[in-house]
């Protein structure tokens, strides 16, 4: 099968052709992004492989469709960035990766967490500038600590893991109940007892409209005083202003994210000599108890393998006749989503 690969990277065409061997479609790669100007550049493709930050919009579909395309294959789990009900009218199947690296993602949100509880971050800096002075820089012990996990699927299990071998209680929130979490410890509980009561919270839920904004005002309102809020999962689950504001008064104590809800005109891309317009971002970086990374948990040897197998083998069973186990439909499948009570 032909296929327009959009927002390639030097590491996706490497894993990408090596899980492309065997298989033999007519991999094409673009730099740009997928939107109504580039989507001229799949005329004639037969699949479409996108990724995050694509604009898979019902106008570019309708574009994409008229040039002959009828496969759009994402290169990741998220697919909030696509107009299913476009697709379906248009005859374009959408296929994705459900999951690739959820330890990868697990293991970078325990990064975050102990980077800002022993300030690793700041340290670094001031060693480097030969400052050994500890002011600053207290931490304290995870071991009997309470971390609230908002959504229990594998990545929230595997983090649960860890923070249990650290000793910490789990709280957790989910409308679909992890019984493997249960059998670690964790208490199931509604969103404002785990607010009320976590030290750490770390959220690991999709972005559906039941849960945009689901770090507000109101949420912050409930939380602990000094609270560490960590996310790995969506930018749009936090309000960032409100955020911003829960740092101002110190009722958030810390925060690490390596998602943001605007994140598509910054994150993926060198801007070190540009000046970045966006205000709010930029307030973020002045607090010295934020640690933002740019959407790198998932970035992992494993998961690359794991994305740019599934995504090949997703446009082999398309092209086969067969059923894919990873295409998505215009309605939310079961387990997809995480409601808010």
């Amino acid at each position: 099968m032909k296929v327009a690969v959009f927002s390639t990277k030097a590491y996706d065409r490497q894993f990408l052709e090596a899980a492309n061997f065997p298989k033999k479609h007519d991999l094409v790669f673009f730099e740009p992004r997928l939107d109504q100007d580039t989507a001229i550049l799949a005329a004639e493709f037969s699949a479409v492989c996108v990724f995050v930050h694509d604009q898979v919009d019902a106008h570019t579909l309708e574009l994409l469709a008229l040039r002959g395309t009828r496969l759009i294959a994402l290169r990741c789990a998220g697919f909030n960035h696509v107009d299913l009900e476009a697709a379906a009218k248009l005859g374009i199947t959408v296929v994705r990766v459900p999951a690739y690296s959820p330890y990868g993602v697990a293991e970078h949100a325990v990064g975050l967490i102990l980077s800002l509880n022993r300030k690793i971050h700041r340290a670094y800096n001031r060693v480097r500038d030969g400052n050994f002075s500890l002011d600053g820089l207290l931490g304290f012990n995870l071991n009997g600590r309470t971390v609230g996990l908002i959504g229990t699927g594998k990545i929230g299990l595997i983090l649960g893991r860890i923070m249990k071998g650290f000793g910490c209680h789990l709280l957790a929130y989910d409308v679909y109940q992890n019984p493997e979490l249960a059998a670690l410890g964790g208490k199931y509980v509604e969103l404002p007892e785990l607010f009320a009561n976590a030290d750490i919270i770390s959220l690991h839920c999709p972005l559906t409209p039941e849960t945009h904004h689901l770090i507000n005002d109101q949420a912050i309102a409930q939380m602990k005083p000094g609270v560490m809020l960590i996310n790995t999962s969506r930018g749009g689950l936090i309000n960032t202003q409100a955020v911003i504001e829960g740092l101002k008064t110190r009722k958030i104590g810390s925060l690490g994210v390596d998602v943001y809800e605007q994140e598509s005109e910054l994150f993926f891309e060198d801007l070190s000599g540009k000046i970045i317009q966006d205000d709010v971002f930029q307030r973020l970086t002045t607090f010295p108890n934020v640690l933002i990374t740019g959407h790198q948990a998932f970035f992992t040897e494993e998961a690359l393998r794991n994305i740019a197998d599934t995504t090949l083998a997703n446009i082999t069973d398309v092209e086969d006749g067969r059923t894919c186990a990873n295409e998505l439909r215009a309605q939310p499948e079961v387990g997809d989503k995480v409601l808010v009570s």
